[in-house]
C-alpha cells in the first residue's frame, strides 16, 4: 500500500514533464513517421495530403536502370550524404584533437588556467545561428576580418579580398568545419579535463620508474583510459553532423553551386540542410521520410562504433 501511495505521488510530481514530453516529443515523432506515408499537398497544408505508402521511401532510396546505365531517384539525396560524410570525416578527428590538445594543455600547472578554461568554453554556450553569422563576417570578401588583416601582410589584390572562403566550393567546407571545430573545443575539452583528473597519478609515477616515455604513457595510459570520452564524442559527433543546419544556413546557405554530372548541387548542402529545403518547398512526407532515413543511419553507425569500441576494450 505504501509503495503504490508512493508510485502515486511521483507520478503526480512527474506529470507536468511526462505531459509536455509526450505532447512536444512523442506525439511529432509518430506524427511525422506517419507523414512519411503521404505525398506533397498542393496548398502546403497539412489537410489534403494523399497516402502514397512507400513512394516516399523508394523515391528516397532506389535508383532505375535505363539506356545509359544506373540512375539514382534522387541524387541530390545522395550528394547531400557524400557531403555530410566530408562533414563528419573533418569536423569530428579535428575536434577530438582540438579539445584533447587544449586539455592536456590546461591541464598542467600553467599561469591563468582558469582563466583560458573559461575563456576557451565561454564560444560553446553561444547560439549556433550566432556564431555563424559572426564567422560569416569574419570571411566576409574586402570587408571582413580576416580579409582585413590578409590585406595587411599580403596586400590588397590577394583571394581573400575578392572571392572570401564562403564563395568557393573548394574551401566553403573546410571553413565552415574551422568556425565549428573552435566553437566545440571547449566542450571536449572539460570533458577530458574530468577524464584527466580521474587518472591517478601513481601510474604515471609507476610508468616512469619503468623507463617510459612521456609519448609512450600518452599513447599506453593515457589514450586507453579516455576511450568512453572518445566514444562519446564520436557518436555526439556523428550525430551532429547527420543534424548539421544551422551552422551552413546562416553561413552559407548549401553553396556554393557545383555542376556534377549534369546536376546543380551546393558544395555545402549537407542532408540536414537538404530536409529543410524539402520542408520549406512544402513536401512533407518526403522530409519526414529523410528524417527517418537520418534516424536509421544514426542508429546503424552508433551501433557499429560501439561495437568496435567494445572490441578495442576487449
Amino acid at each position: 500500500m505504501q509503495n503504490t501511495r508512493e508510485t502515486t505521488n511521483s507520478l503526480l510530481f512527474l506529470a507536468p514533464f511526462l505531459i509536455l514530453f509526450a505532447i512536444f516529443l512523442i506525439f511529432p515523432i509518430g506524427y511525422s513517421f506517419y507523414l512519411s506515408f503521404f505525398g506533397s499537398p498542393r496548398d502546403f497544408s497539412l489537410a489534403n495530403l494523399e497516402y502514397v505508402g512507400f513512394a516516399n521511401y523508394s523515391n528516397l532510396l532506389g535508383f532505375s536502370v535505363g539506356p545509359t546505365g544506373i540512375s539514382l531517384n534522387d541524387p541530390a539525396f545522395w550528394w547531400s550524404l557524400g557531403v555530410t560524410l566530408l562533414y563528419g570525416g573533418l569536423s569530428i578527428p579535428l575536434g577530438i584533437t582540438a579539445s584533447l590538445a587544449l586539455a592536456l594543455l590546461l591541464h598542467n600547472k600553467l599561469a591563468g588556467k582558469d582563466f583560458f578554461r573559461s575563456a576557451f568554453f565561454l564560444p560553446n554556450v553561444l547560439d549556433m545561428l550566432v556564431v555563424g553569422v559572426i564567422w560569416g563576417l569574419i570571411y566576409a570578401p574586402k570587408y571582413g576580418a580576416l580579409a582585413q588583416v590578409m590585406n595587411f601582410f599580403l596586400g590588397p589584390d590577394q583571394f581573400f579580398n575578392t572571392t572570401g572562403l564562403l564563395a568557393n566550393p573548394y574551401t566553403a567546407m573546410p571553413a565552415v568545419v574551422l568556425a565549428m571545430v573552435l566553437k566545440g573545443a571547449g566542450f571536449g575539452m572539460i570533458l577530458f579535463l574530468a577524464a584527466l583528473q580521474n587518472i591517478p597519478d601513481a601510474v604515471y609515477e609507476a610508468a616512469d620508474i619503468d623507463g617510459a616515455t612521456h609519448w609512450e604513457q600518452f599513447w599506453h595510459i593515457t589514450l586507453p583510459l579516455l576511450r568512453p570520452i572518445l566514444f562519446f564524442m564520436v557518436v555526439t559527433g556523428i550525430i551532429g553532423s547527420l543534424n548539421a543546419f544551422t551552422e551552413i544556413y546562416a553561413m552559407t546557405a548549401g553553396g556554393p553551386q557545383v555542376v556534377v554530372a549534369g546536376e546543380t548541387l551546393g558544395s555545402t548542402s549537407v542532408v540536414g540542410y537538404y530536409l529543410y529545403k524539402q520542408f520549406e518547398a512544402g513536401r512533407y512526407g518526403y522530409a519526414a521520410a529523410i528524417s527517418y532515413v537520418l534516424l536509421a543511419l544514426t542508429l546503424m553507425l552508433t551501433f557499429l562504433q560501439q561495437r568496435l569500441f567494445a572490441g578495442k576494450k576487449n
